[in-house]
């Protein structure tokens, strides 16, 4: 299965699904779409809410594209891969309307972060996260300010230093990633479906209001997160990095 991203409404709800064969890791060209997708379906004034979900029943989102990260040479290129992520999170940032997420599977990386941007969580009991940059040589310097604003700091640190290490859905939902966890794939899709159809039923300017006031002191986030890719960029191309990338 080639990367691909699709965007449908049901009723109010718009949905967009993303999938990848490479376990719905993130492309260039994908995150590019994702972008414009949210960007049109905020836009849409018959949709009143944003559900995020990804292809199938495995992983739901492996990062950014290990494949293309190993073909990074220079530095600008090597940046603008990592603004990728930065971007999706500041357009998520930046919507009118709040996004849940359905979570069926194994979260890494860059996934997290999408994830941690989301406002609303609704995840598979089987949806483990882990962090893995460190084990790769780089860092989760992008997605840290969305990931601590979710689950604080000390849960960051945690997370970012087991790189090689799951932790479960269960650990997530007690730190505050997730909102809910499902026993199945049946109830997962049911308490989507419910919690997105409610928060689509409030008042259309309160939700935009309400949206703003959970966001409130992110604005600088168009320049940190810039200057973390750049940051991540760097270590991306140090030699030791290299190496472990071309052994995965």
């Amino acid at each position: 299965m080639d990367a691909y991203l699709k965007q449908y409404r049901e009723g109010t709800c718009g949905v967009l699904e993303f999938g990848n064969s490479a376990g719905n890791s993130l492309t260039s060209p994908l995150l590019n779409e994702f972008k414009t997708h949210l960007i049109a379906l905020d836009k849409d004034s018959k949709v009143r809410v944003i559900i995020i979900q990804s292809h199938g029943m495995g992983a739901f989102c492996g990062g950014a594209s290990l494949i293309e990260m190993k073909t990074l040479k220079t530095l600008k290129e090597a940046t603008k891969f990592f603004m990728g992520i930065a971007d999706l999170i500041n357009t998520i940032r930046s919507l009118s309307k709040f996004v849940v997420a359905r979570v069926q599977g194994k979260v890494v990386g860059g996934g997290v972060g999408l994830v941690a941007a989301c406002d609303y969580v609704v995840a598979h009991s089987k949806a483990e996260i882990k962090l893995s940059e460190l084990s790769i040589g780089i860092g989760p310097y992008v997605i840290e300010p969305v990931i601590s604003r979710k689950i604080g700091i000390t849960a960051f640190s945690q997370l970012s230093l087991d790189a090689h290490i799951w932790k479960s859905a269960e650990w997530a939902f007690e730190k505050g990633l997730y909102t809910s966890v499902c026993s199945s794939g049946d109830n997962l899709n049911q308490t989507v479906k419910f919690h997105a159809e409610r928060i689509a039923s409030y008042p259309e300017k309160a939700v935009k209001t309400l949206r703003k006031l959970h966001w409130k002191q992110t604005d600088h986030w168009e320049i940190l997160l810039a200057k973390n890719a750049e940051i991540t960029a760097e270590l991306a191309l140090e030699s030791t990095t290299q190496n472990i990338l071309k052994t995965l």
